[in-house]
């Protein structure tokens, strides 16, 4: 039986994750209208990404302000041929914001629909606070 357009792509993404080439990922794996929405955002910022040029973006202010000193990348979890799962944790520390020089864990949790063998729509879960 072969492997589910979720499956493929997850593994892809996952893969591409672990090596840290995130923006990769991005320019190879999303839709052109990929929608992107973050559980929350820095002040005057929309939770919400609409396009791959939007997601390059995040992906570069992610990259611009936060010193990662480890990672680490679970998945992908299938739910049916279309969604998926990825687990993130990250050791951090932000360069900016009221977390600013603060060392700490984020544990989240991605969720991924495919359409056409593309991510079409991604949502990140974490705890706040």
């Amino acid at each position: 039986m072969p492997a589910s357009p979720a499956m493929t792509v997850g593994t892809k993404l996952v893969d591409f994750c672990k090596k840290g080439e995130f923006k990769k990922a991005i320019q190879s794996l999303y839709a052109k209208d990929i929608v992107s929405t973050e559980a929350s955002c820095p002040e005057g910022q929309s939770p919400t990404a609409k396009g791959i040029e939007a997601c390059l973006g995040k992906a570069d202010w992610w990259a611009e302000n936060h010193t990662v000193h480890s990672m680490k990348v679970e998945g992908p979890f299938p739910n049916g041929d279309d969604r998926f799962c990825v687990y993130f944790e990250f050791e951090v520390t932000p360069k900016v914001g009221p977390m600013a020089n603060k060392r700490f864990t984020m544990k989240e949790v991605g969720l991924y629909t495919v359409k056409g063998e593309k991510v079409s729509d991604e949502a990140f879960f974490y705890a706040m606070g």
